[in-house]
């Protein structure tokens, strides 16, 4: 089990608020390094959620350049900045996003709903100094990109759901996490379609990541943020559906889902609510499954 995963006294870790402030970063800031891997976690068994190792917060603020190369790699900009980053129009740089030459890490609502998209500035400027993309910048687009972007393209939402994923990955703790994280990308219809045992599409739900927080449940800010989740072409639909079948087979064998005690004889079946769930895996279970994930990854 890696380092990430181990329980440490809360005297040893502390609370993500409290691990922000002393690395000098605000909570978007925090979060987003969190989700890129620059700063790990571990799981708080006490509360749920998640805390931060002193020993992780000693080791990020001894790496070189801190804190400018931390900001550095979480800096994210809007469409304007962006595209000063890369020395482009405005408008050419929404193209480019919009045809998924560059991916949004996260987004917001600005107070009319309108969804803003922010990018990575290193990302970008990576991009802007490769060679192979000055005909992106300075040249006239391909007559083919100009027609899919007359055609309505956007792969801003896509991508920003890729990305998430990744995120959402790298803080599983067992096969159910792995599968709730890809579920989170399906409507209730599709899980259901594919997870027809009740007790087991419970159990995923519990799982299930909801989209970033917008607004109070069931605003219109609420309902973008979970269209934005939710894939909807039809490739991505399918291969997220495979996805899931994959990552409930293996959630399946690793551990089974709770259910109710089956009725006996003169007795009356305890409520579901008090059945617990099945005792903790065993150690070949879970290594079984690790080993069966990092030979599919290095596959990819």
């Amino acid at each position: 089990m890696s380092a990430e995963t181990i329980m440490k006294p809360h005297h040893l870790s502390c609370a993500p608020s409290r691990a922000a402030r002393e690395l000098g970063l605000k909570r978007g800031e925090f979060d987003l390094a969190v989700n890129l891997g620059h700063i790990r976690t571990l799981p708080d068994e006490g509360g749920g959620g998640r805390r931060v190792a002193r020993s992780e917060i000693d080791r990020v603020r001894s790496s070189d350049g801190f804190p400018d190369s931390l900001l550095a790699r979480v800096k994210a900009v809007g469409t304007k900045e962006g595209a000063a980053v890369m020395d482009v129009p405005a408008g050419r740089f929404t193209r480019l996003a919009r045809l998924g030459m560059v991916a949004p890490a996260k987004f917001y609502l600005n107070r009319y709903g309108t969804v803003v998209w922010l990018y990575l500035a290193d990302e970008l400027r990576q991009f802007a100094t490769d060679e192979k993309n000055t005909p992106l910048l300075k040249e006239r687009m391909p007559e083919g990109m100009r027609d899919q972007l007359g055609a309505g393209l956007d792969l801003r939402p896509r991508n920003w759901r890729g990305r998430h994923l990744g995120f959402l990955l790298r803080q599983t703790e067992d096969p159910w996490g792995h599968a709730g994280a890809v579920a989170a990308f399906l409507d209730p219809i599709q899980i259901a379609e594919l997870v027809r045992d009740p007790y087991e599409r419970a159990h995923l739900n519990r799982f299930r990541p909801g989209p970033p927080t917008h607004g109070a449940p069931g605003s219109p800010a609420a309902h973008i943020a979970e269209t934005l989740m939710t894939a909807d072409a039809p490739d991505e639909i399918d291969w997220r559906r495979a996805e899931l079948v994959v990552a409930m087979e293996e959630a399946r064998e690793y551990r089974a889902a709770p259910r109710p005690a089956p009725k006996q004889a003169g007795a009356a079946a305890l409520p579901a609510a008090s059945v617990p769930e099945d005792p903790e895996p065993s150690s070949r279970g879970l290594m079984g499954w690790l080993r069966s994930r990092s030979h599919r990854t290095a596959e990819r």
